[in-house]
Formats: structure tokens, C-alpha cells, sequence
């Protein structure tokens, strides 16, 4: 104790010393326990705004020093509260000195370090607030030796480690420690916290069952943590609780009936878990209930009328289950629900008449709900802000819905509503308009100029006409328009030169005319536009963006010019001659898949290539042979909207169609030469890469050397007319990204369709994960984490930036292809659009190998199948990297399924147990959270699981050592 007292005497001397030669002041050699200590914790904090200059050592009673109280009879410190001063450095030394410390607070600061354990020799203190710093490290186990401290708040660092077992005093009232890195299952003498009325151990990794509840808990707070098992029924003693959020976890079960005595709850909230069963008719005697919230979790049935009638309750979600019936009309009647939310359900009936009377943000999307909306929405939307109606089966019309002027957020997309778009009122609040996907018809009226702070406005997939007003550009703050899919006429307007904001522009599959204005030029923040199949002529802007925009983004428009398309302008020659072998000049009404009039695909011959075609056409055998012609003529120029090339098949059959060759890259096109290989280069067996549920995979060298992957797709019946083929072909042929195996080109006859793609030389991630040969090297930990985020990347590029949104549909390690650095390539994404009948066909027996990836939800016929399919496939593809195990084991006895392993031996406590025994280089704080990543991407409630855009953040977070255990 002795050198403990010299060496903070030494340490304050030193300030003092310092300080006093700066002012030119006798120093003071004699200093209190008081004024000592906190010299030394001036002395280790950092303090940019000088807001500690009253702490100085020539005042020998600091009571007046900020943020310090001090006794009136003893004159000794016993509060020190220094929250938000912009404080920084660490804790100080010798604080033990203040023996009469009863309030402690460096609260709302940017202090690091480790907690200092000489704070638990502060025996009066009664609250520590050390919350929202930096701090780090592990707990102080010997804070619990702090026997009158009430109030604990240590919540909004960097801590990390178990909870000691030391920790818990029954004098504490109020424990917070959210917001940090803390793992491990609760330490079982948290039973002794009889006094604790307030505890939140939310945002954390916890594990194991939730805590004992205590008779005084007033709120209680445990979300985004990794809990398990059900809620106790001891829950209904705790007679006071008002707060109750168990969100984000992996609670089971039903809610317990006891808690139905828990008649002071006002806020339930047990999002995100997996309860199942029906929703509670005792919900109605909770009649002080203001927010409730039940959604992301597996309930079924019906709503309780009875929950209707809680007087107290504004916010109600439900959303994400599976509940189905008719919304109770004793909703829509409880005039202070101010939020609703039921969407993602299977929710039948109509529009509740009643329920735009007091409400203000409401969600009903994607469920069954149909018929017209109600004419009291005329009247009855004054409140309204926020309404999401999409993807139900609602019809009528919208006109009421442009008089509710205080609406921010409009989602009716997915529908059959029809008629015209509503007028906007003056002063109109919008700020997202989506009516994508319904039977609209007539002009986008002039008048939506009146919603001046509209930042995506997405009208696609109607039946609108007339022209696009100029009005649209007085919108300044767009970011996001849509107006594809529909029959709009006239030019583009060139005011949307003044849409500086404006990033997304589609305003494919009309008949727009004219030239696309220069004026769009101007739009440095434009990133996607896309005006293909319209009848638009005369060059492509050359300014800004737009040589960054490909050939397809203009597909369709025969008289465009420009870079973007390889046809110089003005174009001079005369339209060459059309040479289609599947043609005919009788048959004038053929349709042209490409839009606009019926014209005639010019394709100018020179005399190789017309050699090429007869020495294909020479070649023998009675194997299929694709011989493409290479139009390639370095003096001509020709209005294609893609690179096309006609090609040819040859065959011992007469009957067998001609066929077509589309390349998507200039720096791709095949000369005929290198491709008279003769079909055997092409699709025998010695070619073969490999089978699939799409088709059979072949390799192909070219003669300059180049390797491709051509897919022969599987049994053509199943694959749409050409017309869709080649409309979904092109749509994947856009789709660029370094984790995406890129289309180069297709092929097309109606007996065979050929898809052409990268050679990808290192095999898939199945192979390296399973199939090694002996002496083979195993994918180390570093490679196989890049694999994970890379393969999230990808499916977060098609699920979050392609539009319409792709889903894969068959996400599994065989279609993560790896180059010779390891970067994943996802393969095979998209071509489930290819088929009529994709759900029929995604059950079918060509699918049986991915049975260890599918989702649940494919087992269910009424299920939606959306994106999170994907999501489910991404999560056992995380579990294989991790245990180098496959999804489904066959033993001699029994199966394992790979999820439900790694699951039970996290429910354990054993996750690392898992671990491919073949990995050595592997740090534990990234793959535990991978692990917990995959399992929850695994969830067996499709809402449960994150978003792929989500996974990306996560992972990103995992990879850097500082955020890592603020994460999972």
C-alpha cells in the first residue's frame, strides 16, 4: 500500500512540478487523497477542449472543479462526472484515493483501455457509468466486490470475454452492459441480482438460455445476442415489467401462458426467433400494451379479434409469418394504432375499411389481400406517411390515393390495380412512388412535378402511353426512374440533362423515337441506363457516363450510332444484305424479337467468310457441328445492336435447323476458322467438364488458344420460346461482376441451345472441399474466408443491383467456380428464368443433388419462394467451408445433416469442435462468428435470415480484427 501511495504521489508531484514551472508559481508539495487522484486522472486523459482547466493543484479543495461534487459536512469528493467532454487517453491511476467516490461517470467520451480493477477498492460507490468509450479487455472480475454499487453501466465499448462469475452484487438495481463483444453462456450467479429492476445485455454474443427473471425487473432488455431455449415460466412473477425485448436470438417454443400476468407490459417485442405455433388469445389481457412486435418468427393461424381492442396499443407488427385469414376489423377500428404492420404473410380478404382513419405508416405487402381500396381513403389519409401495398391482388383504381399529401413512402407495386395515375396534389411529400408491376394505363400526368422531393419514382411494367413530361425533370432530387415495360412515346426529354442527382435510368421496351439527348451527358452520378428496344436513332452522347454504358443498354434501336455500338456516325453506307438461314423473304410477318418494325438484319459477307460457309457445310460426320461466320470487316460499319454473328449447324439429318451465334464482346468474336473444330471439340465426351441440373458443361479450345465453357442446355422442352430465351439471355449477358461467371454469348436452334462462358481452370469449391486427391494441399483458412466474402459479394450483386432482381435459385459449393487465385465465381445464376414451369422443375428429380441446399420453403407448394432460397444455400456453403464437411453425411446408421450438427454443438457450447481438423492456420475470432453466420443464413424461417447485402457487411466487420467481436 505504501509504494502503491508513492507512486501516485510521485506521479502527481511530477503534474504539479510541470505545471507550476510553466506558471512561474511556488509548487505545492502537500496534496489530499482527493486532489491527488484526480491529478493523476487529469494527468493520463486527454482533453482537447480544455473543459478540465478548473483542476489545478494550487486549489487544494477540489469541490469546485467541473464536474465535481463533494460532501457539505466531510468536504470530501463523492461524485466525479465527466460525461461528454470529448475526453480521450485512458482511466488513471490511483483512483482509490477517493474513498468517498459515490458517482463515477466518464460517460459519452473516447476513452480506451482496460478498466482499471482498482476501481472495485472504491467501496462507496454506488454507480459507475463508464459507458459509451472505447474501452477494451474483459471485465474486472472484482467489480463485484463493489457492495453498495447499485447502477452498473459499462454499455457502448469494446469488451469482450466472458462475464465473471465475481461480478454480480445483490445490491445492483441497474445493470447495462449492451453494445459490446461479450460472449459465452451467463454465469449462474446472475440468480443473485433479487434487487435488479433494469438489465440490458443487449447487442452482445451471448449464448445459452436466457437469465433468470427477477420479481422487480421493470425492463429488460436481451436482443441481438445468440440466446436459445424457450422463455421460462417463472417470466409471469416479474409482476412489475414494463419492457420486455427478446429479439434477434434463437428463442424456440410458444410464449409461455404465464405471461399473460404480466399486466404492466407495455412493450413486447420478440422479433426475429423462432416461436411457432398459434398467436395467444391472452394477448388481450396485457391491456396496458402499447407496442407490440411478433414478427420474424413462425406463428400461424388467425389474429385474435380480441387484440384489437388493447386501447393503449399504436404499434402492432406481425410481419413475416404465417399467419393467413381476414385482418380483424377491430384493427382497423382502434383509433390509436398509429403503425401496422402484417406483411409477408398469408393474410386473405380486403382492404380493412376502417384503417387509414388514425394511421400512419402501414405495411400489407406480400400477402393475399385483393379488391378494390375503400373510397374512405379519399377522406381518411391526412395522417398517412408511409404505405407499402405490394405484392397482393389488390385491383381498382388509384385515385384517391394522390389527394393523401403527407405520404413519404408509396408501394403498390405488384398488383392489378389499373386506370390512370392519380394527380398530386401541390405540396406533395413523396419521396418514394413505386406503382412498378400493375395495369395502368394513360399518361404520367404533368402534375407530379408537384412532388418535388420524388427520389425514385419506378413506373415500370404497365400499360402507360403519351409521351414522358418534361415536368418530370422540375423533380431535382431523383435518383432512381424506371419507366420500362410500358408503351410510352415522344423523345426524351432533354431536361433530364437537370436531374443531377439522378443514378438509374431505364427506360427500355417502349417506343421512345428521336435521339437520346446530349444534354444526359451531363449526368456525372448516372451509373445505370438502359434505353434498349425503343426506336431511338442519331449517335450516343459521347459525354460523361455514357461511354461507360455497353452495347446492351441500347440493344433494339437499329438507327443508333456511336462507340457504345461499333457504328460510326453519320453512317454513309447502305444497309447490306440479310443473310438468316432460318428465314425465309415469304415470311413478312415473322415478329422480330428485338422490337420496332419488322426489318431485315443486315449482315454484310465478305468473300472468307462466304468460304468459311462452304467448307462447313463440306465438313462429313453425323454429329452436331456449330461453324459461326465472322462477320468482322474492319471498312464497314453496321447498325447492330448487338455484336451478332449468324451462324450455321451442319448435320447428317437435312431437317435439323440452322442456328444462331450471339457474343456479347467484341474482344470475344470467334473467327469462322477457329471454330471449324468439328463438333467433337465441342460436345463429346472427352470434352466434358461436367453435368449439372441446367445441362452438361464441355471445354473448348479456340485456334488462337482461348479456352470457353460451352453449357449444352438440358431437354429443350423445358426451355421458353426464342424469343424469351434470347430476351433472358441478353438481360444475364449485362451482368458483370468479378464474383459472377460472365456470359460471353449464346447459341440457338430450337432442338439446342448453347450457352457460352469463361473457362474457369481450378475447379469448384465442392471438389476442393471433398473430392481432394491424396497429397492435395487443403484450402488454408485465409483462402477459404476470401471464397466466403467473395461468393457474398456475387450473390449480393444479383439479389441488390440487378434489376428486375436475379435469383439463383440452386446456391451451392459445386457452383462456386475458383480461378487460379482462389476468387470465387458463382456459376449457372439466372437460368432458372429460362424454364415455364421453374417450381415444377425445381423439385424435380434433377435437383435431388442439391437436396442438403435447399431451403425448407421448397418443400411447401403455398410457400413464396424468394431470394432467401439463395441466402439458405449461402449458409451451408459458409458450414462446409468451416467443418470441410458436405451438407448431408449418409453413416451406417444414421444421416447427418451438417446445419443441424453445427447447431447442436453451438446449443453446447462446443462450436470450434467442428472445425475441419484439416486447418491449422485459422484464427478463432473470425471463424466463430462464420460459423454463427451460417446458421443464422440457415434459419429455417426464411425472414429470419440477413440479406445478402447484409452477410457482405458482416463479413467485412469479421475480417477486421477491431470490429469483429462487436458482430456475432
Amino acid at each position: 500500500m505504501g509504494t502503491k501511495y508513492f507512486a501516485c504521489a510521485l506521479i502527481a508531484l511530477l503534474c504539479v512540478i510541470t505545471v507550476g514551472a510553466s506558471a512561474n508559481v511556488e509548487s505545492p508539495f502537500v496534496l489530499n487523497d482527493d486532489v491527488l487522484a484526480l491529478i493523476v486522472l487529469k494527468a493520463d486523459l486527454i482533453d482537447p477542449t480544455s473543459a478540465l482547466r478548473s483542476w489545478t493543484e494550487d486549489d487544494n479543495s477540489p469541490c469546485n472543479w467541473t464536474g465535481v461534487t463533494c460532501d457539505t459536512q466531510t468536504g470530501r469528493v463523492i461524485s466525479v462526472q465527466l460525461h461528454e467532454l470529448s475526453l480521450s487517453g485512458r482511466i488513471g491511476r490511483c483512483l482509490e484515493k477517493l474513498s468517498y467516490l459515490q458517482i463515477f461517470s466518464l460517460a459519452n467520451n473516447n476513452i480506451s483501455g482496460p478498466i482499471p480493477s482498482e476501481i472495485a477498492q472504491l467501496s462507496q460507490l454506488r454507480k459507475l457509468d463508464l459507458s459509451h468509450n472505447v474501452l477494451s479487455g474483459s471485465i474486472p472480475p472484482a467489480l463485484g466486490n463493489l457492495s453498495s454499487l447499485k447502477s452498473l453501466d459499462l454499455s457502448g465499448n469494446a469488451l469482450s470475454g466472458t462475464l465473471p462469475e465475481q461480478l454480480f452484487s445483490n445490491s445492483l438495481r441497474v445493470l447495462d452492459l449492451s453494445f459490446n463483444g461479450l460472449t459465452g453462456v451467463l454465469p449462474s450467479t446472475m440468480r443473485a441480482l433479487t434487487s435488479l429492476s433494469d438489465m440490458d445485455l443487449s447487442h452482445n454474443s451471448l449464448s445459452g438460455p436466457l437469465p433468470d427473471f427477477q420479481p422487480y425487473m421493470v425492463n429488460v432488455k436481451l436482443q441481438q445476442n445468440f440466446f436459445n431455449g424457450r422463455i421460462p415460466a417463472e417470466i409471469g412473477n416479474c409482476s412489475v415489467l414494463k419492457n420486455l425485448d427478446l429479439s434477434h436470438n434463437f428463442l424456440t417454443d410458444s410464449l409461455p401462458d404465464s405471461m399473460q400476468r404480466l399486466e404492466f407490459l407495455s412493450t413486447l417485442n420478440i422479433a426475429s426467433n423462432y416461436f411457432a405455433g398459434p398467436l395467444p388469445s391472452w394477448l388481450q389481457s396485457l391491456t396496458l400494451l402499447k407496442e407490440i412486435n411478433l414478427s420474424r418468427n413462425a406463428f400461424y393461424g388467425q389474429i385474435p379479434s380480441t387484440v384489437g381492442l388493447l386501447k393503449y396499443l399504436y404499434s402492432l407488427d406481425m410481419s413475416h409469418n404465417n399467419l393467413d385469414g381476414s385482418i380483424p376489423s377491430t384493427i382497423s377500428r382502434n383509433m390509436r394504432l398509429k403503425e401496422l404492420d402484417l406483411s409477408s404473410n398469408n393474410f386473405t380478404g380486403s382492404f380493412p375499411s376502417m384503417l387509414m382513419s388514425s394511421i400512419v405508416s402501414l405495411k400489407l405487402s406480400d400477402n393475399q389481400l385483393s379488391g378494390p381500396l375503400p373510397d374512405m381513403m379519399n377522406t381518411h389519409c391526412d395522417t398517412v406517411q408511409h404505405i407499402d401495398l405490394s405484392k397482393n391482388r389488390f385491383s381498382g383504381q388509384l385515385q384517391y390515393l394522390g389527394l393523401c399529401e403527407n405520404i413519404h413512402y408509396l408501394n403498390v407495386s405488384h398488383n392489378l390495380f389499373s386506370g390512370s395515375i392519380p394527380d398530386f396534389q401541390e405540396g406533395s411529400a413523396l419521396f418514394v412512388l413505386d406503382m412498378s408491376h400493375n395495369e395502368l394505363v394513360g399518361d404520367i400526368p404533368r402534375s407530379i412535378e408537384n412532388a418535388s422531393g420524388l427520389s425514385i419514382l419506378l413506373l415500370n411494367n404497365n400499360k402507360l402511353s403519351g409521351r414522358i413530361p418534361p415536368e418530370l425533370a422540375n423533380c431535382s432530387y431523383l435518383i432512381d426512374i424506371n419507366l420500362s415495360q410500358n408503351d410510352l412515346l415522344g423523345s426524351i426529354p432533354p431536361e433530364f440533362g437537370n436531374l443531377t442527382n439522378l443514378k438509374a435510368l431505364d427506360l427500355s421496351y417502349n417506343n421512345i423515337s428521336g435521339v437520346i439527348p446530349s444534354e444526359l451527358g451531363e449526368l456525372h452520378n448516372l451509373k445505370f441506363f438502359n434505353a434498349s428496344y425503343n426506336q431511338l436513332e442519331g449517335p450516343i452522347p459521347e459525354e460523361g457516363n455514357f461511354d461507360k454504358f455497353n452495347k446492351s443498354a441500347f440493344v433494339g434501336n437499329i438507327d443508333l450510332c456511336g462507340a457504345n455500338v461499333e457504328v460510326d456516325c453519320p453512317n454513309v453506307m447502305p444497309k447490306p444484305i440479310v443473310l438468316n438461314p432460318n428465314s425465309s423473304d415469304s415470311d413478312d410477318n415473322e415478329p422480330n424479337p428485338f422490337g420496332g418494325a419488322n426489318h431485315h438484319r443486315h449482315i454484310a459477307l465478305s468473300a472468307s467468310a462466304i468460304l468459311a460457309i462452304a467448307a462447313a457445310v463440306a465438313i462429313s460426320g453425323g454429329v452436331v457441328v456449330i461453324l459461326v461466320l465472322n462477320v468482322y470487316s474492319h471498312s464497314l460499319s453496321r447498325p447492330a445492336d448487338i455484336h451478332m454473328l449468324e451462324g450455321y449447324s451442319t448435320s447428317s439429318s437435312p431437317d435439323l435447323p440452322l442456328g444462331k451465334l450471339v457474343m456479347f464482346s467484341k474482344n470475344l468474336d470467334p473467327k469462322s476458322e477457329e471454330w471449324v473444330t468439328s463438333a467433337h471439340a465441342l460436345l463429346n465426351k472427352d470434352s466434358e467438364l461436367g453435368r449439372g441440373g441446367f445441362g452438361t458443361v464441355y471445354k473448348a479450345v479456340l485456334a488462337d488458344g482461348r479456352t470457353v465453357a460451352i453449357k449444352k442446355l438440358m431437354v429443350s422442352s423445358l426451355v421458353k420460346s426464342q424469343y424469351d430465351f434470347e430476351k433472358e439471355i441478353q438481360f444475364l449477358g449485362q451482368i458483370k461482376h468479378r464474383n459472377l461467371l460472365a456470359l460471353q454469348g449464346y447459341y440457338w436452334t430450337p432442338q439446342l441451345q448453347l450457352l457460352i462462358y469463361d473457362y474457369i481452370p481450378n475447379g469448384n469449391l465442392y471438389s476442393h472441399l471433398h473430392e481432394r486427391s491424396h497429397g492435395d494441399v487443403p484450402l488454408g483458412w485465409p483462402a477459404r474466408f476470401k471464397i466466403a466474402l467473395g461468393a457474398a459479394h456475387g450473390l449480393a450483386h444479383l439479389h441488390h443491383a440487378c434489376h428486375p432482381q436475379v435469383i439463383h435459385y440452386n446456391m451451392k459449393s459445386s457452383n462456386v467456380l475458383l480461378d487460379e487465385g482462389c476468387n470465387p465465381k458463382i456459376a449457372d445464376f439466372g437460368l432458372a428464368n429460362l424454364l415455364p414451369m421453374v417450381d415444377r422443375y425445381l423439385m424435380s428429380s434433377k435437383f435431388q443433388s442439391a437436396l442438403g441446399y435447399m431451403a425448407p420453403e421448397f418443400a411447401c407448394q403455398s410457400s413464396r419462394i424468394n431470394e432467401k432460397c439463395d441466402v439458405y444455400g449461402y449458409g451451408i456453403m459458409l458450414l462446409e467451408l468451416v467443418t470441410g464437411r458436405r451438407p448431408v453425411e449418409y453413416m451406417e446408421d444414421d444421416v447427418v445433416i451438417l446445419c443441424d450438427y453445427v447447431r447442436a454443438l453451438l446449443d453446447e457450447g462446443n462450436p470450434m469442435i467442428c472445425v475441419d481438423g484439416t486447418l491449422h492456420d485459422y484464427v478463432e475470432e473470425e471463424v466463430l462468428p462464420v460459423i454463427k453466420l451460417g446458421l443464422i443464413c440457415a434459419s429455417q424461417v426464411p425472414s429470419n435470415r440477413p440479406s445478402m447485402a447484409e452477410v457482405v457487411q458482416i463479413l467485412e466487420l469479421i475480417k477486421s480484427p477491431v470490429n469483429s467481436k462487436d458482430l456475432l
